[in-house]
């Protein structure tokens, strides 16, 4: 996710696996995003693990323009030079922080499924807990896209590693098309997953954190659904709140 990165409790874990092999492919040019994404979109992405199973990790997706035909180096580089072609491509990055499942399974295979969901229990269980699963993608899923990874800066922060990667499709699928409504409950659990996983993390006020966990847990009972009581109530679960 956008502030929190990775899933605060995706970091357990004792090996760092970074020379197994991986599935990457080179990306098809042909293949576009399912959605169109502007500033910060919140995913849930699912990467295969050395135990056969997907972890499912929240992932907050980074999206600007390039120069279309851009070479991928540059755009890495934030290369300023003009380029031939007029239109403008999307370039899609997001970030790790610490030793996370979702980090080492990009290190060993290059290739993970980014999934659009509006299913509140699915994307707290994805930022706050160990979440595994048989198969690639969340029944939940609204749209997945294939990606293939490519670590392009790392760096820390109060501490705490990250590494930066660019995503480029592979393939993509839409499963349900629904007219979108507006939930004060969702964007305050989403923004309660947040919180929650910064909580004992160097940098940050924690007294702050609470009052703020404690203010979203006020939003979503006047404004949310079940579902969405039932999310929060797997956010104390999950943390010492």
């Amino acid at each position: 996710m956008s502030g929190a990165g990775d899933g605060a409790n995706d970091r357990r874990g004792d090996d760092d696996g970074t020379d197994d092999y991986d599935d990457r492919a080179d990306s098809d040019d042909d293949v576009e995003w399912p959605v169109t994404l502007e500033g910060v979109t919140e995913t849930v992405v699912t990467t295969l693990g050395p135990n056969g199973r997907w972890n499912a990790a929240a992932l907050g997706l980074f999206a600007e323009t390039e120069p279309a035909g851009r070479d991928k180096c540059e755009a890495e580089a934030k290369d300023q030079h003009a380029s031939e072609a007029g239109e403008d491509d999307i370039s899609v990055t997001a970030r790790t922080w610490g030793n996370t499942r979702t980090r080492r399974n990009f290190h060993r295979r290059g290739t993970g499924y980014v999934q659009f969901t509006r299913d509140p229990v699915d994307f707290v269980d994805a930022a706050l807990s160990i979440f595994e699963l048989e198969e690639p993608t969340l029944e939940s899923a609204d749209a997945w896209v294939r990606v293939t990874v490519e670590r392009i800066e790392s760096g820390t922060e109060d501490g705490t590693r990250w590494e930066a990667w660019r995503l480029d499709p592979l393939e993509s699928a839409v499963e349900t098309e629904t007219v979108p409504t507006i939930n004060r409950g969702f964007g305050a659990v989403v923004e309660a997953t947040v919180a929650a996983s910064r909580l004992e993390v160097d940098g940050y006020d924690e007294s702050v954190l609470r009052d703020r966990l404690e203010y979203y847990e006020s939003v979503v009972d006047r404004a949310g659904s079940d579902r969405e009581r039932e999310a929060l109530a797997r956010v104390r679960e999950c943390v010492d709140w």
